[in-house]
């Protein structure tokens, strides 16, 4: 089969690679339907690095597919079922697994990532891995739960309340959809900076109510402008802008901290913390958030399809990395 492979440092490549098979009671065979490109990928292939991944590895952490095959140990899963992933593959047995912190196992590894993924024909899984979707849900929306599972899990931690004022630094796939999810919890102003124009227009479409390019305009200005004190949250969907994001928000606000960049470094006033009293929050991957993912998803609560900028084949995968590193799609579908 053909598939994305991890070749180097900021090169991914198309190769002939064997069909996998089913090696362990526990896998299942996949089919896979449609996989998109994360900028965790993007990440991945940039020079130096801003994610670890294997060398070899086929890429693609976000996929859906259907089960052609299963273990003979495998229970609740039956063939032509089609599922979702969680990519995390955890141990269940480390200290944080059993404190109920899935995702801060300490030997966490990753389909898509560290082992091969979805930017293929076929992909083998753990079945504890896999989450059912109604036949009925399009491929192209179901995809979208990778991601979005990942974003409730930070998002509940804000404890959003109705009117509360937002700003939303980056306008990528997270920040989009983290836009709608405040949209719907019954937010009030939403700010939302981002320097690409598809992604501003966008913000527009998906409910913010003040969109500004940070080259042109300061972030902080604005939100005093439109709050008068700060705003309630603010959220980094981009990785590197805790500086902006501890300055937009008001005394006693809270900041989510959610995009990640490994080689972002920020000199920070900590006091400035202490005397405005502002709340940090931390959110890594998932965290049991899946079932609601796809229960947002399959009740069309967010509008997810209209993020979708291009569809490409395998074939033409360097063209949508292309697209996503210039600003000029928001969610690159790829059909393998």
């Amino acid at each position: 089969m053909q598939a994305a492979v991890f070749v180097k440092e900021g090169r991914l490549e198309l190769r002939g690679v064997p069909t996998p098979e089913i090696k362990r009671a526990d896998q299942v065979l996949l089919e896979v339907e449609v996989a998109s490109i994360c900028g965790t990928d993007l990440r991945i292939l940039e020079v130096p690095p801003g994610h670890p991944a294997n060398k070899g590895v086929i890429l693609g952490h976000e996929y859906v597919g259907r089960i052609i095959g299963l273990g003979k140990d495998v229970l609740g899963f039956e063939e032509g079922d089609r599922v979702v992933v969680d990519p995390n593959i955890t141990c269940g047995t480390c200290p944080y697994c059993k404190l109920g912190q899935p995702n801060m196992c300490f030997n966490m590894t990753t389909l898509g990532i560290f082992i091969d993924g979805g930017f293929a024909s076929h992909n083998v899984a753990p079945a504890r891995t896999l989450h059912k979707v109604s036949p009925a849900l399009p491929s192209e929306i179901a995809v979208f739960a990778e991601p979005l599972s990942c974003i409730l899990n930070g998002f509940s931690k804000l404890e959003v309340q109705p009117g509360e004022s937002v700003v939303v630094l980056g306008a990528g796939p997270i920040g989009l959809c983290l836009l709608q999810l405040f949209r719907a919890s019954g937010a009030g102003r939403i700010i939302v900076s981002e320097v690409f124009p598809l992604r501003r227009k966008m913000a527009v479409e998906s409910g913010a109510t003040r969109v500004l390019d940070p080259r042109e305009e300061d972030i902080v200005h604005v939100v005093l402008e439109e709050t008068g004190l700060g705003a309630d949250i603010v959220v980094d969907a981009v990785g590197s802008l805790i500086r902006e994001a501890l300055a937009s928000a008001r005394r006693g606000g809270r900041v989510l901290l959610f995009g990640q960049n490994t080689k972002a470094r920020a000199e920070i006033a900590q006091n400035e913390i202490t005397r405005n009293e502002l709340t940090i929050i931390g959110s890594f991957i998932a965290r049991f958030t899946f079932p609601g993912a796809i229960n947002i998803l399959e009740s069309g609560i967010l509008n997810v399809e209209r993020l979708i900028t291009h569809r490409f084949p395998l074939e033409r995968i360097s063209e949508g990395l292309e697209v996503m590193r210039k600003g000029e799609a928001t969610k690159v579908i790829i059909k393998p």
